[in-house]
């Protein structure tokens, strides 16, 4: 929870970007919508009131020359009302069903709100099926571009009819950090039931303090408690904000939590970063006064295909690498993954499908009653990417040189199990040292391969 810095309102098409989707000037914002802020949580009834307040916030915010994506929750709820059942189905298909018939209903609510300022809207249903496809990925892009270049609000949700709980996004919240990513939006507002985020629960704990600029999330969780279920009609809550958050900054996105309720705030929030970046002297601290700022760092932010591989596909296994490996695609040529620094491999899954990359290290601590140091073992993932070879071809050939995979399989399609533009790694500080995996045929210290440049990077 440091000090923020820069360029905080800079639209992302004026900086370095991979994708350019706007080209007017003006920032690209994507509003998520929680249920508690469509409908009321006891009856289903939609709050009317807030909802015209969102609309005409959308409105101002085009007229400034913003685009806006709304990523909006509230079909289930919509549903409800219109089945009159009394509370939310706890089977899945059920749930899927009165989804279904409130998709619908909340879009003509949308329509005739928006109707109102001749304002043009667009249903976008997406499912992680969609987006693990690289070419299905790329159309819903493209789309995305070619709304806004229209002059539409795009208007997202899940498609729960078609998704099952193995490839859910889960909630809306980590849905708009994925549709932030996709069409590189600047902002990312997530509207929900307080004003920002506290240290503890306001509601229990009235030494609760506001936390207003974050801009190291793993930092941030070690410093306060986010135990907030979500609505009872809902499937989110505080903790899948701070996912979404660092979902969005990885990909250069700034984030912030603020009141559903008051979604005026949104345009004197931006006016108090633009504020802000104008008028104070560089490496002032930025200072907010509303909502929970997460800080993006622009040139941190990851290209297009790699984001892609860690939040769009689903990792359908683990690889474990060996030290040598380990330090070959985290610290020094951080290249392709090759079999030779493969010890061992877990799950069943086919040649270009997404899988985790991990090791195992050790880890000393202190007992908590006698004081004494306690070593234990600790897998740590370094990141994800797409193999070139199946699970059973990989258990075969791991631990060997390149030039013995024909041999061994009797075929060879790639020298390396994963090359290095599908291959995107999240952890560079692993102190190898602690690295307790080793090779086949590892000398006690660990294999060193990939600094003589046999078999782990290239």
């Amino acid at each position: 929870m440091t000090s923020a810095k820069a360029d905080l309102a800079i639209p992302r098409s004026a900086r370095h970007s991979y994708r350019n989707t706007n080209t007017t000037g003006g920032l690209t914002i994507v509003l998520k919508l929680g249920t508690s802020s469509i409908c009321d949580e006891k009856t289903y009834v939609p709050k009317l009131k807030e909802l015209s307040a969102l609309v005409e916030t959308v409105v101002r915010l085009r007229s400034e020359g913003h685009r806006v994506v709304l990523v909006s929750s509230g079909a289930a709820a919509v549903g409800l009302k219109r089945l009159g059942l009394a509370k939310k189905p706890k089977h899945i298909p059920q749930v899927q069903a009165v989804a279904a018939v409130g998709q619908g209903r909340l879009m003509a609510l949308y329509d005739s709100l928006f109707a109102q300022h001749e304002v043009a809207i667009a249903q976008v249903l997406l499912t992680r099926d969609n987006l693990a496809d690289r070419g299905q990925y790329l159309n819903a892009c493209n789309t995305f571009k070619e709304l806004l270049n229209m002059d539409v609000v795009p208007i997202v949700n899940e498609n729960d009819t078609v998704s099952h709980a193995e490839i859910r996004f889960g909630d809306n919240d980590t849905l708009s950090a994925i549709t932030a990513g996709m069409i590189n939006a600047d902002y990312l507002f997530l509207l929900t039931d307080v004003d920002c985020l506290y240290t503890d629960n306001p509601r229990t704990n009235p030494d609760a303090k506001p936390v207003r600029v974050v801009e190291d999330v793993a930092k941030l969780k070690e410093e306060v408690t986010v135990t907030s279920p979500g609505s009872s009609v809902g499937t989110g809550g505080m903790v899948t904000k701070l996912i979404a958050a660092d979902l969005a900054i990885a990909a250069g996105c700034s984030t912030i939590i603020t009141l559903g309720s008051s979604p005026q705030n949104i345009v004197k929030i931006l006016d108090e970063i633009s504020m802000h970046r104008q008028t104070a002297p560089i490496g002032t601290p930025f200072n907010p006064t509303m909502g929970t700022h997460f800080i993006a760092k622009s040139d941190a932010a990851m290209i297009d295909r790699k984001w892609w591989i860690l939040h769009g596909l689903t990792a359908s296994g683990t690889l474990f690498l060996d030290a040598g490996a380990v330090r070959a695609v985290t610290q020094r040529h951080r290249g392709s993954l090759f079999a030779a620094g493969i010890v061992k491999v877990e799950g069943n899954f086919g040649a270009q499908q997404c899988v985790k990359v991990a090791t195992v290290v050790r880890t000393v601590r202190k007992d908590d009653y006698t004081g004494e140091s306690v070593e234990s073992e600790e897998v740590v993932e370094i990141g994800r990417g797409i193999v070139n070879y199946t699970a059973a071809e990989i258990m075969r050939i791991r631990g060997h040189k390149s030039a013995d995979i024909e041999g061994l399989l009797g075929y060879v399609d790639t020298a390396c199990v994963i090359p290095r533009d599908n291959l995107a790694i999240t952890n560079r500080a692993i102190d190898v040292e602690t690295v307790t995996l080793q090779a086949a045929g590892a000398s006690p210290k660990g294999s060193q391969a990939g600094s003589d440049g046999e078999g782990r990077a290239e």
